[in-house]
C-alpha cells in the first residue's frame, strides 16, 4: 500500500498537466460562464493544496525519517509545480498564464500545509494530527 501512496503524487501531477493541455472547457463546462469560471479559478486554491497533502501522505510512508524539513520541501516542490504549471498553460492554444493564478496556487499550497504540518509536528489541530500519525503507522 506504501508503494501506491508514494506513486500518487506524481499520478496527481501528470493529470495535471495533462488538465492543463486541454482547453479549459474541453472536460467540463457549466451553462452559466460567470459560475463556471468562478469554479475554475477556484480550483488553483484545491489542486495545489490537494498536491501538497499527496505529498504529504507519501512523507509519511517513510516513517520515523518523516521530519519538519521534508514537509517544506513539499511545499516547495508544490508551489513550484504550480509555476511550472503555469509557464506549461502559457503555450497551450485557448488557455492563459496570470501570476494571480501562481497567487492562487500558493496559497492553496500554504493553507493546506498550515493545518497538516501543524497538525502533525506542533501537535495543533489535535483531531487532524491523531488521523495523520494513525495514517502514519498504518502504512509504515
Amino acid at each position: 500500500m506504501k508503494h501506491v501512496i508514494r506513486i500518487l503524487p506524481v499520478v496527481y501531477m501528470a493529470l495535471i498537466w495533462v488538465l492543463s493541455s486541454m482547453p479549459a472547457d474541453a472536460v467540463v463546462e457549466l451553462p452559466n460562464v460567470g459560475v463556471d469560471r468562478f469554479i475554475k479559478e477556484s480550483l488553483h486554491l484545491v489542486e495545489f493544496g490537494i498536491l501538497y497533502a499527496l505529498l504529504f501522505f507519501a512523507g509519511l510512508t517513510f516513517g520515523g525519517r518523516f521530519k519538519p524539513l521534508w514537509s517544506f520541501i513539499f511545499m516547495g516542490v508544490a508551489i513550484l509545480y504550480g509555476a511550472i504549471d503555469e509557464i506549461h498553460q502559457s503555450f497551450v492554444p485557448y488557455r492563459s498564464a496570470t501570476w494571480i493564478d501562481f497567487v492562487k496556487d500558493t496559497i492553496g499550497v500554504l493553507v493546506a500545509s498550515h493545518f497538516m504540518h501543524h497538525a502533525y509536528f506542533s501537535g495543533k489541530f489535535v483531531r487532524l494530527g491523531d488521523w495523520l500519525r494513525k495514517f502514519a503507522a498504518w502504512v509504515r
